[in-house]
């Protein structure tokens, strides 16, 4: 496996702006180097990746474009600008889908740039960002499907570009990078995940609620190789994990999490007892 060609695809997927090809080319590409098997899309993604294969292995690692590509739609909007739809529709319904796909459509390309952007990092942490991406675009596939069968598509509702802009605030530390966006921002995720199946479950969707159980299964793995790798940079540092994360969050302006929290996911996903004491705090 060589790195600096996994970076180099991985920035090939991130710079991708049609949010299908990018689903389609990044399980193929987590699918090809972590010998996985994701048995709906061998035939399309072989041939995907075969189409774009010079293209890619002439891609400039250090190519300096507007990242990451997505889609005009759907239109960016500020949180609270989002308007609230009643679960009892299916409008509102597709609404929670949507904004749900557009989270990992953006979790697709924190992951890619995870990969690219940060050099000198064992090979383990390509691997398990490269894994991370292949999920987060499994995850859009499932969800953006689903969306289809409720007579809509991707784009069709406005979403908000939080992950991202804290994706883009940490793109010079990798130790801020780990700290915040999967501790913080995607562990947020843990939190929330259960009430909204919950409330998709109720409202007669379990199609949707089945897909949010192997979310919220494989976010904790995702969160679990933030926790590693953060853990792993203070250590090499010789900085202490609890006083340096609370360091990183007041410099970088992360949001506080808030309560209810998913004590039981956050235990799975790394976290130590006192952490989840400081929570409260």
């Amino acid at each position: 496996m060589q790195i600096n060609n996994i970076r180099t695809t991985a920035l090939y997927w991130l710079c991708e702006p049609n949010a299908n090809a990018k689903t389609v080319g990044v399980i193929a590409f987590s699918a090809q180097n972590l010998s996985t098997c994701y048995a709906d899309h061998i035939q399309l993604e072989s041939q995907c990746i075969e189409n774009r294969l010079s293209t890619i292995e002439a891609f400039d690692l250090t190519l300096k474009t507007e990242i990451p590509g997505r889609p005009l739609r759907p239109i960016l909007v500020p949180p609270l600008a989002l308007p609230k739809r009643s679960m009892r529709t299916v409008e509102g319904r597709a609404a929670l889908i949507h904004a749900l796909a557009h989270i990992e459509f953006n979790a697709i390309n924190l992951s890619l740039d995870a990969i690219w952007r940060f050099e000198n990092m064992p090979d383990n942490y390509y691997i398990d960002w490269l894994k991370v991406a292949g999920e987060e675009a499994t995850h859009f596939s499932l969800l953006n499907a689903h969306l289809n069968t409720l007579g809509f598509a991707y784009g069709d509702f406005a979403g908000h570009d939080s992950l991202w802009e804290m994706v883009d605030r940490t793109k010079d530390c990798v130790l801020a990078r780990m700290a915040l966006v999967p501790r913080t921002m995607e562990a947020r995720g843990l939190d929330a995940l259960p009430a909204l199946r919950a409330k998709l479950a109720q409202a007669g969707d379990l199609k949707a609620a089945q897909i949010l159980d192997i979310t919220l299964k494989d976010e904790i793995g995702h969160v679990a190789i933030g926790n590693y790798w953060f853990n792993w940079l203070c250590l090499k540092r010789g900085l202490v994990p609890i006083d340096t994360y609370y360091l990183l969050a007041q410099q970088y302006d992360a949001p506080k999490p808030r309560a209810p929290f998913n004590l039981e996911a956050r235990r799975k996903a790394g976290f130590s007892e006192a952490e989840l004491v400081l929570l409260y705090n």
